[in-house]
Order: C-alpha cells, then sequence, then structure tokens
C-alpha cells in the first residue's frame, strides 16, 4: 500500500507546482522587459507640450469638423485651441509667447477652406518670431495659396475639381510639401473635414508628427533648396 499512498501524495502536490511554475514565468516576464512601463509617460509627456491650433473658415459654422477633431485629440492628452481664421494672428502670438516660455514645445496647425488659406501667413508670423512649426495640414485651401516659410511638413489635401487649389511653393522654401488631390472620393468643400477617413488621416499624421518631435528638427531657413511634390490620395467616400 506504500506504493500507492506515495502516488496519491505527488498527485496532490501537482496544482501547487503548476502554481509556482507559473508565478515564475511572470517574474521573469517582469525582469525581462523592465522598460515597457516608462514608455507611456514619455509619450504622455510629449503628447502634453504639443499644441494643435485648428482654424475655422468663414462664419465659424462650414468647420464644424475641426471641432471633432479637437475633441479626438483632447482625448489623447493633446491640448488644442479651435477658433476662427481671423485670429490667426493672435493665435501666432499667443503660440509664440508659449513657445518662449517652454510651455509648448510642438506646434501644429490645422486649417479649413479660409483657414487653411491663412495657414501660411501664420506660418510666416511665427518663423519671424523664431517659432518653429513642425506641421500644418490644410483642407480645402480656397483662393492661390503659396508658401513662402515653411513648417517641417506641410500637408495640403485638397478637391482638384472643386474650390480648393494646390498650394504653390515659393523660391527657397524649405520643409516638405504635400498637395493631395482627393477629387472623385466623394468628398465636397463643406464636408471634407467632417469626412471620417479624412479626420482619422489628420490625426494619424498629428500623431507622427509627435513622435518625430523627440528628436530636434532643423529651423526653416531662408535660401534654402526647394522641396516639393504632389501625391494622389485615395480616401473613401464619406459616411
Amino acid at each position: 500500500m506504500r506504493p500507492n499512498g506515495r502516488h496519491t501524495a505527488g498527485a496532490s502536490q501537482l496544482p501547487a507546482i503548476r502554481a509556482w511554475a507559473m508565478c515564475l514565468l511572470l517574474l521573469s516576464a517582469v525582469a525581462m522587459s523592465p522598460t515597457t512601463a516608462k514608455a507611456a509617460p514619455t509619450s504622455q509627456a510629449a503628447a502634453a507640450t504639443t499644441h494643435v491650433y485648428l482654424l475655422r473658415g468663414v462664419l465659424n459654422i462650414f468647420s464644424l469638423g475641426l471641432d471633432t477633431i479637437g475633441s479626438r485629440l483632447q482625448a489623447q492628452g493633446i491640448p488644442v485651441t479651435v477658433a476662427n481664421f481671423v485670429s490667426w494672428s493672435s493665435l501666432a502670438d499667443e503660440a509664440a509667447t508659449a513657445y518662449k516660455a517652454g510651455r509648448i514645445k510642438t506646434i501644429v496647425l490645422v486649417g479649413h477652406s479660409s483657414g487653411a488659406t491663412a495657414l501660411p501667413d501664420m506660418i510666416a508670423k511665427l518663423n519671424q518670431l523664431g517659432v518653429p512649426v513642425k506641421l500644418a495640414i490644410g483642407l480645402d485651401s480656397v483662393f492661390k495659396t503659396k508658401l513662402s516659410t515653411g513648417a517641417e511638413r506641410y500637408i495640403n489635401i485638397y478637391i482638384g475639381d472643386g474650390p480648393g487649389e494646390p498650394v504653390r511653393a515659393a523660391a527657397g522654401l524649405r520643409g516638405k510639401l504635400d498637395n493631395v488631390d482627393v477629387r472623385g472620393t466623394g468628398v465636397g468643400h463643406i464636408s471634407i473635414d467632417k469626412n471620417e477617413a479624412i479626420q482619422r488621416r489628420v490625426i494619424a499624421e498629428i500623431d507622427a508628427a509627435i513622435m518625430r518631435s523627440r528628436a530636434p528638427a532643423p529651423v526653416a531657413e531662408p535660401g534654402a533648396p526647394r522641396q516639393a511634390r504632389s501625391a494622389a490620395a485615395t480616401a473613401p467616400a464619406r459616411n
């Protein structure tokens, strides 16, 4: 009977042995990846020191998709300001003051319609104040928009067969300029800022810019070679 007794005792110890083994595996995994828990604060800090300025178009009633974009960015911990395009100059002053005080490290501009048309002026004023712009995104800029001083990256998403136009690069522009034509996707001038695919792209570009902001970027200087290109987009039709 003793052999059977020993066998029964060994079986009763199996659950405890398995529990100890699982604990050891979990402890080993934590020990082998000590940097996992430290990655989030860095991203949160970069987001908190970013500020996104969203410029609505005429009458403040046709660019409400920017409010949705702003709410989504705020949910990610990114501070935003949503205002009419006529406020671009005072907003540039506010951004410059916050940047020089160290409260803002990364500046992003987004505009729709006339708000997009005002972006080059806001960038120029910030550059004159010695403040770099990490990213600017225009949504169907109207009139003939010319970029004379650059953000690190400028994306103009426009409807080629509508009122929007490509942004032209002035001689000596430094920075990356992308003109993205979304004609044929079912997006219109009034709906482009509200289109889900466009909103996702804008937010993704902002998130990527924040990730790039962890490394120092060169400040735009006059007289440097121009770098510009055009691209085609295939955004799905609006909901």
